[in-house]
């Protein structure tokens, strides 16, 4: 998931590891405990991949002024004390700015189109996927949404046989009510979803605009916790 991420925010524009973990945490959401631990290694592992190229940006050294010969050997080794002195603090770091590359591109579609992998947060998955659905075809989009509502609507029948079983006590089943009354708003979500985007396919294509990033980003706060 983090690998896809990664590639979904390098689509729109070049971006310093910072900036990554910036957007990741506080635009998407959905890796609110990212850490450059984590990070990092997810980019050296995409680079080794070809899917991102890096370069250094930011990399304006300036040094420390030459000192004239004064002619004395006293005055010659504060001359080089000074220089030393004076360097760190006249020298700026370069950074890495990452750039997403065709072969990147195409594992972002890959990634991105693929089922969710067994195991994993169905919800953080399908949000993820979610963010970055403008990027899908019109019909992959579509079944992406469909896929979910599948998925909730066999976990609403899970807890309502769970109910129906009368073995539970009254916080557990609040508990089960509770849940399933969050599954059934997300299915009223997805409802509307999957009618505003047949209609979106319906339409004549001068009228079907694909959504901004900033919409698929809003439309995931529709997701229950």
């Amino acid at each position: 998931m983090l690998d896809l991420a990664i590639l979904g925010l390098l689509q729109e524009q070049e971006l310093h590891g910072y900036e990554i973990r910036r957007r990741l945490r506080d635009e998407l959401g959905l890796f609110a405990n990212i850490s450059f631990g984590s990070l990092y290694p997810a980019l050296s592992r995409l680079e080794a991949a070809h899917a991102v190229a890096v370069a250094e940006s930011g990399g304006t050294t300036t040094t420390a002024p030459s000192m004239p010969f004064t002619g004395s050997l006293s005055g010659e080794r504060a001359g080089v004390r000074a220089r030393r002195a004076a360097a760190p603090r006249g020298t700026k770091r370069s950074r890495k700015v990452y750039r997403i590359t065709d072969q990147g591109h195409q594992l972002f579609e890959q990634l991105l189109d693929a089922d969710e992998p067994a195991g994993t947060d169905d919800a953080r998955s399908f949000g993820l996927r979610l963010a970055f659905a403008r990027h899908l075809a019109p019909q992959a989009r579509l079944a992406l949404l469909e896929r979910r509502r599948a998925q909730l609507t066999r976990r609403l029948a899970t807890d309502q046989v769970r109910v129906a079983g009368q073995t539970l006590d009254v916080y557990a089943r609040s508990l089960v009510e509770h849940s399933s009354e969050a599954t059934e708003h997300d299915i009223a979500w997805l409802d509307r979803l999957i009618e505003s985007e047949r209609q979106k396919q319906a339409a004549p294509r001068s009228e079907n605009r694909e959504p901004h990033g900033g919409d698929a980003v809003t439309a995931m706060k529709g997701l229950s916790p």
